[in-house]
């Protein structure tokens, strides 16, 4: 086999299809567009219009409820923690706060505060000093001999 001798598949390419070039290439005149309208013209994109029919997001009731002043929390796992504290991108000796994840590349930013979650396994004697934590994180510090430090009265599940 030579590179001259490659080829795709049979029908896995078709022809462009070239559109208004005269009547016999069967699209032509108007190229399959139909007469006039706001569809015949081009730059034209009507997402979600049916015809002037109802369109199905607006027939279809609105549920539920977004809290215009909710917190966001930046996440952060005990076992990427115990990864920075092993690598020694974090010194474990100090009390770990949210500007020392910051720093260490751990969460991007701050958002309304850090969260630690327990995912992960986590061994090192360490004071953590964060937004918020789940229990289970509370307590998987707490087994390894440190302490985890909620600042605000943010602690949920």
């Amino acid at each position: 086999m030579k590179l001259n001798e490659l080829n795709d598949n049979p029908g896995a390419t078709k022809p462009r299809k070239r559109v208004g070039r005269g009547p016999g290439s069967g699209s032509g005149k108007m190229g399959g567009r139909g007469i006039k309208g706001q569809k015949s013209r081009s730059g034209v994109a009507i997402n979600g219009y049916e015809g002037g029919q109802m369109p199905l997001y607006q027939r279809l009731p609105k549920r539920g409820f977004n809290k215009p002043n909710r917190k966001k929390y930046a996440v952060v796992n005990l076992g990427l923690i115990q990864k920075f504290i092993e690598v020694g991108k974090i010194d474990a000796t100090i009390a770990i706060t949210e500007d020392v994840l910051v720093a260490s590349g751990l969460a991007r930013r701050k958002l309304d505060g850090i969260r630690v979650l327990a995912k992960g396994e986590f061994s090192v004697k360490a004071d953590i000093e964060v937004t918020g934590a789940s229990k289970s994180a509370v307590s998987a510090v707490e087994a390894a001999g440190g302490s985890l430090k909620v600042t605000s009265g943010a602690t949920a599940k």
